[in-house]
């Protein structure tokens, strides 16, 4: 029999939303979305890989899970669509267009997937380039080392490579994927220390660890923490784009990330949970500035 769930939240909830932030792309190996409106999410757990299969009815969110690590991913169905998401103290209040994006999307929550591991790569991959770059990088790399995702999967899905395996991963291959040696070898030195990255200990010291491997910032560490750990408070310090857009948002200038820590500030520890709200409200309208991130180039 194929183990299930069905969480009822005691919240309002937008599945879409909510989880949204870790799909890396229209093609990531490790997500699909069928005609049907259910979302497939595959992932490498402590116990080994699962497929889950999400989908939103009337009376509920019908989780199903196949493969070794199915029972650990249903006991973290809640956590993945926001239940621990505390928004106590939150004041939407404080400038009219984020009480307004609030107020349109009342079902938004932060995930938390509790793997940093999985959540870190994908954001070196990320470091200094076009974002299409490294979801490309990221889906020949899943795609290449990827495990066939268990159970009924939709055709081609992979559940990410575990870190012995990325720590593996000749020169050769990252160059054809458009890696450059310094992300490599960031993702390779974390790989070295993964253990100790998904330790269950406080986010600050998550934190910590995460700073301690070269190669790893402030950037990275907000947006692993951001996904993995429901990191209310995260700020992509270091984005070629974010602080043009919450100043573009909140004030109508641009302005750079000093500027975006402070108008920010007024949400600590929420400033995640705003940034969302602008991202999702304003990213499609606002102006883009440069500089842009180079273009990798893979070779044949």
């Amino acid at each position: 029999m194929t183990p299930a769930t069905v969480y009822r939240p005691a919240h309002r909830l937008d599945v879409r939303r909510t989880i949204g932030p870790l799909r890396r792309g229209a093609s990531d190996p490790a997500w699909r979305t069928t005609s049907d409106g259910a979302t497939w999410r595959a992932t490498l757990t402590p116990d080994g890989p699962a497929t889950a299969r999400i989908a939103v009815r009337r009376d509920g969110i019908h989780v199903e899970a196949w493969g070794p690590g199915a029972e650990r991913v249903l006991a973290g169905v809640p956590d993945l669509l926001g239940a621990r998401d505390d928004d106590s103290g939150f004041e939407p209040a404080l400038h009219p267009l984020v009480r307004d994006a609030h107020h349109r999307l009342p079902g938004l929550r932060l995930t938390r997937t509790g793997n940093v591991w999985e959540q870190l790569v994908p954001a070196v991959l990320e470091q200094r380039v076009v974002g299409l770059d490294a979801k490309a990088s990221w889906r020949r790399l899943v795609g290449r080392h990827g495990l066939p995702a268990p159970g009924p999967a939709p055709e081609g899905m992979r559940v990410p490579p575990p870190p012995s395996v990325w720590a593996a991963i000749p020169v050769w291959e990252w160059r054809e994927a458009g890696v450059e040696g310094q992300r490599a070898d960031t993702i390779r030195r974390a790989a070295l220390v993964a253990h100790r990255l998904d330790q269950d200990v406080p986010l600050v010291e998550t934190r910590r660890r995460l700073l301690t491997v070269r190669g790893i910032g402030p950037w990275t560490v907000a947006e692993t923490t951001s996904r993995a750990l429901g990191d209310a408070d995260a700020v992509s310090v270091g984005d070629y784009h974010l602080a043009h857009l919450v100043g573009w948002a909140l004030t109508g200038d641009r302005t750079d990330d000093a500027g975006m820590l402070e108008l920010l500030e007024p949400w600590r520890p929420h400033r995640q949970r705003v940034i969302r709200l602008i991202e999702i409200t304003q990213a499609a309208h606002a102006p883009r500035y440069g500089p842009r991130s180079p273009r990798a180039r893979p070779l044949r």
